[in-house]
């Protein structure tokens, strides 16, 4: 199964799997269409930028991100986990993913197999399996009464009630906590 979802994420597929925290709608960040594709799918807001799952520090370059040695060091300290940390991201080129905001959300997970799956699509964009306003999927049952057809796989792991991860942003030198998630942060 999982060399068939690699192959369907590569070749510009959209799919529902287990992320490290819940059920994610998948897809690669790398392709504007696919990221626009989610957001038709999650009726999300356009203002709002998904988080985007990555493999390894190394995939934070594919979006010219540049990591100070204060934040290198906060990083290290809470990644591989479920938080999301904003990052600076200037570039005019990821418009389709920062919509404005000129910061995208990153989270490297502690889960093996994601991990393994990530450096074989590259990063993913995954918001939580459902559409903005409707509570996350938390089973594939779930997750094809507000997807049906309309996505190109399902990944089942039974039923997931976890939290969304936590996500900070590291702001002149503090880390300033926007949402207490899966990981507690204390500052």
């Amino acid at each position: 199964m999982r060399s068939e979802v690699v192959k369907i994420l590569k070749n510009g597929g959209v799919g529902v799997l287990p992320t490290d925290t819940i059920y994610g709608l998948v897809g690669s960040a790398t392709s504007k269409k696919i990221v626009s594709r989610i957001y038709k799918l999650r009726k999300r807001s356009p203002q709002k930028p998904f988080i985007i799952l990555i493999g390894s520090f190394e995939d934070l370059k594919l979006f010219g991100i540049k990591i100070d040695k204060f934040s290198r060091k906060i990083l290290n300290k809470i990644w591989p986990n479920s938080v999301s940390v904003i990052l600076p991201c200037p570039e005019k080129r990821f418009f389709y993913l920062h919509r404005g905001n000129k910061t995208l959300a990153f989270r490297f997970p502690r889960q093996k197999n994601l991990i393994k799956l990530l450096k074989q699509t590259g990063p993913l964009v995954a918001p939580s399996a459902n559409p903005e306003g409707m509570t996350p999927a938390e089973n594939i049952k779930q997750a094809k009464k507000y997807f049906g057809e309309k996505v190109d796989f399902y990944v089942d792991k039974g039923t997931i009630k976890g939290l969304a991860s936590t996500l900070v942003e590291i702001k002149n030198k503090k880390i300033v906590v926007l949402r207490q998630g899966a990981i507690k942060i204390k500052i």
